[in-house]
C-alpha cells in the first residue's frame, strides 16, 4: 500500500481560505522548537509561538503543502518567517476561536499502524484437514 498524501496541509488551507472570507484573522499556533522554523524565537512563550497570517498583516505570503512563508514585522523589523507544515500545531482565528488543532499523524500521510491491529499470522508447516461430523 503506498502512503497517502499528508491531510494537514488541505486542511490547514481550506480553514485559512474559510477564515479570509469571512473576514477574520487567521492565526497559527506553532512549535518553535521545530528545527527548520525560522521566527524571531525571542517572541516565543514555553516553546510556541501565534502568528498572525492575515494579509493585512504579512507580505510575500505563501502557503504550499509543505510550508508557510511570508515577511512580517516584529519590533518595527521586517523578518521573513518559515513554518514547515508539520511544525504548525493549529490554525483558528482571533475573533472567536475558530478552528482546528492538528495531531501529529496528520502531516505523516497515514497513520502509525498499531501492532495489535495485524491480522493473526498463519501457522507454519503443512496446512491439515479432518472432517468434523
Amino acid at each position: 500500500m503506498t502512503d497517502n498524501t499528508p491531510l494537514q496541509p488541505y486542511l490547514l488551507i481550506a480553514y485559512y481560505e474559510w477564515m479570509i472570507d469571512n473576514d477574520w484573522t487567521p492565526q497559527i499556533l506553532v512549535d518553535a522548537s521545530h528545527p527548520q522554523v525560522d521566527i524571531p524565537q525571542q517572541f516565543a512563550n514555553d516553546g510556541k509561538i501565534v502568528l498572525n497570517i492575515a494579509p493585512s498583516a504579512v507580505g510575500d505570503f505563501h502557503i504550499g503543502h509543505e510550508a508557510i512563508s511570508f515577511k512580517a514585522r516584529f519590533s518595527g523589523s521586517s523578518l521573513n518567517i518559515f513554518v514547515p507544515m508539520n511544525s504548525i500545531m493549529a490554525i483558528y482565528t482571533r475573533e472567536n476561536d475558530k478552528g482546528i488543532m492538528f495531531s501529529p499523524d496528520m502531516y505523516e500521510g497515514e497513520a502509525p499502524k498499531d501492532p495489535d491491529d495485524e491480522p493473526p499470522k498463519p501457522p507454519k508447516g503443512k496446512p491439515s484437514l479432518r472432517v468434523v461430523k
